[in-house]
């Protein structure tokens, strides 16, 4: 158990000594989650807004009684380089969810199913970026605020995302949005309405 273990740690850190694949801007892909009541695949989609934020949306279902949707605001922390890092997130979720009332008189769950929830949800997962691909192993737990008898769900997710665009790629495009701006603030007002009119002339 201790080689495999071994074993592993050194394939990680050889792949992020080799992995060629930038830091991720957007990235989009798939997460297959795992909880007490039941399993999801669902669509994940990242986008880097900071250097250490991100913005991540789910959708997920068991295509019969569970579908929900998150939106998380997620904060990064590098582990050992800017490839591999920790990060938590919190954000609200919505859904058409299956519930269990407790009855303690007569014994016996009752199952409802279809019902509409609202709810917060919490995350804090690993997550690695390698060969242009983003893997990250997470819990996201939800805390239910309306539409369902249970409080408080868990669940264990496992995500793989291509990177769309890379890092590198978003903050050139964001530096020539800011001079084509800077740009055009340095043009007097009544140069800009001279050219409209030149322009329709």
């Amino acid at each position: 158990m201790n080689k495999r273990l071994a074993l592993l740690i050194l394939v990680i850190f050889f792949s992020i000594s080799l992995a060629k694949a930038q830091r991720y801007g957007t990235a989009v892909g798939l997460r297959f989650g795992n909880s007490n009541q039941y399993r999801t695949v669902g669509f994940t989609a990242q986008q880097r807004i900071s250097k250490r934020l991100s913005i991540e949306g789910i959708i997920q279902s068991d295509f019969k009684l569970n579908t929900t949707l998150s939106a998380l605001m997620e904060k990064h922390h590098p582990i050992i380089s800017k490839r591999f890092n920790y990060y938590y997130g919190i954000g609200p979720s919505i859904g058409v969810e299956e519930s269990f009332v407790k009855d303690p008189e007569t014994m016996q769950i009752l199952h409802t199913y279809g019902n509409s929830t609202v709810g917060l949800d919490l995350i804090g997962g690993l997550e690695l970026t390698v060969l242009n691909t983003v893997i990250s192993l997470d819990y996201k737990p939800n805390i239910n605020l309306m539409g369902r008898e249970e409080f408080y769900r868990g669940q264990v997710g496992i995500s793989a995302r291509m990177v769309l665009v890379k890092s590198k790629e978003q903050k050139k495009k964001q530096r020539q949005r800011q001079r084509a701006k800077n740009k055009a603030q340095k043009v007097p007002l009544n140069e800009q309405i001279n050219t409209l009119f030149t322009k329709k002339n």
